[in-house]
């Protein structure tokens, strides 16, 4: 092998790890939901390109609202689904839509668009 097969190959190999790493591996550290004196335990979704933020951190057994605000128009991204709650919600583009869950286990509960496109994770401590 030339030096130039080695670096396009070693090159390649470096590349195909860091795309391995960013798409499946890498874990955000979440946000974590405001506590209201309402009880619930709130945060805000922006749903353009996926879900920001994708990962929130609430504690179980307390009521759990989450605000989805659409700013897309993309079709994958007009519903929520969130299978582990048999929950799922219509988002219209630009407006708030609440949904709201009372999560009893600690774990991790994904949520995602029908398709799977766009995915977040709820962690219940």
């Amino acid at each position: 092998m030339t030096p130039d097969q080695i670096g396009v190959t070693v090159g390649g190999l470096a590349a195909i790890v860091f795309i391995v790493w960013f798409f499946w591996m890498k874990k955000a550290p979440g946000t974590r939901a405001a506590a209201l004196s309402s009880g619930y335990q709130e945060v805000m979704i922006l749903v353009k390109g996926g879900y920001t933020p994708d990962v929130i951190v609430v504690e179980h057994g307390k009521p759990v609202r989450l605000n989805f605000r659409r700013e897309e128009t993309a079709g994958c991204s007009d519903t929520v689904v969130f299978p582990d709650f048999g929950k799922s919600a219509l988002l219209p583009t630009g407006e708030t839509v609440a949904v709201e869950l009372l999560p009893q286990q600690p774990g991790e509960y994904p949520f995602a668009c029908p398709m799977g496109m766009f995915r977040g994770r709820l962690i219940v401590e």
